[in-house]
């Protein structure tokens, strides 16, 4: 079982990731100092939460990506 993520971490993710998903990656660091850039978050914990969820949700969309290419091949 996967860790328990608070509704608002999600939405603000999802959203962010429809505005920006091409700038997001797979590298937590990256996508901290991105979301410094595109949001002003008060707290570094929930700054951090965000960033996290979003590599998260990359590595997913990865591993999607991946297995489509098995299954044409």
């Amino acid at each position: 079982m996967g860790r328990v993520r608070p509704v608002f971490i999600k939405k603000i993710s999802h959203e962010l990731m429809k505005k920006y998903s091409d700038l997001f990656s797979n590298d937590f660091e990256n996508n901290k100092k991105l979301l410094d850039e595109f949001v002003i978050i008060q707290s570094r914990v929930v700054r951090n939460r965000i960033a996290g969820y979003i590599t998260h949700l990359k590595n997913v969309e990865i591993e999607q990506e991946e297995q489509e290419s098995f299954e044409i091949e």
